[in-house]
């Protein structure tokens, strides 16, 4: 008999989450520019950040290593959205950019592999390459319609 682990009802609630923020990044290039979208979207994370930091006990006392790592991450994951919005206000789809986006937990996979030495069971090998598959065929795009008349941005 399966079980519920304690991790998973999280997971399903970041999942739901990042779904509907992709759909807001392509409302919001749809009006404004990619980089003014992007400084809302770090403007919300400060906030929650600074809730968070208000409310919940944190353990400040980091090692230089673990706080560099943190710092990196931070970048990164920055980076990334703020590509992720320059890619929906050229123009690309948000089922298809976002799509091609969320495979950078196959990417994690790889890396927790090569440096972590976690395994894959054959059937989370398999689910891997299905996503990949998945992605591969949501990227591809027939030919594109022009709305005359429409403004990109009002």
């Amino acid at each position: 008999m399966y079980f519920i682990p304690a991790w998973l009802p999280f997971a399903t609630i970041a999942l739901v989450f990042w779904g509907i923020t992709g759909v807001t990044q392509k409302l919001s290039t749809n009006r404004i520019s990619s980089q003014l979208s992007f400084l809302w979207f770090a403007w919300a994370m400060v906030v929650i950040s600074a809730l968070l930091a208000l409310t919940v006990p944190i353990h400040w006392h980091l090692r230089p290593v673990i706080l560099a790592l943190s710092i990196a991450g931070g970048v990164l994951n920055g980076l990334g959205a703020l590509t992720s919005f320059a890619a929906l206000e050229s123009g690309g789809k948000a089922s298809v950019v976002i799509s091609l986006i969320s495979l950078y937990p196959l990417l994690t996979v790889a890396v927790a592999v090569l440096f972590l030495h976690e395994r894959l069971a054959p059937l989370q090998a398999l689910g891997a390459a299905l996503a990949i598959i998945a992605a591969i065929l949501l990227s591809i795009e027939g030919p594109s319609t022009v709305v005359s008349g429409a403004s990109r941005r009002s």
